[in-house]
């Protein structure tokens, strides 16, 4: 019983790294194609790479920690709702 306890809690501790891990992951790939079209819109409207490679520079780190939030939230309000139904 006790040993099947601290089995479930181990178990729960590396899906919980995972989900973190995999959440970041999935940011990370997204930035680079949005970053990439952020870029590309950029230099469109301004015709101009270095204020284009600005932009997409700053929106890049904001967007990541951003994009995991959500995530993140989304991860939690599932989690509550698989508890509470």
């Amino acid at each position: 019983m006790i040993l099947d306890l601290i089995v479930k809690q181990k178990q729960s501790m590396i899906r919980n790294r995972r989900s973190h891990l995999f959440s970041l992951s999935k940011a990370l790939s997204w930035r680079i194609v949005g970053t990439i079209d952020t870029i590309i819109i950029s230099y469109l409207i301004t015709g101009k790479w270095n204020f284009a490679l600005s932009i997409g520079a700053v929106e890049v780190f904001t967007k990541i920690f951003l994009f995991y939030l959500h995530d993140r939230a989304w991860e939690y309000f599932a989690n509550k709702k698989r508890a509470n139904g």
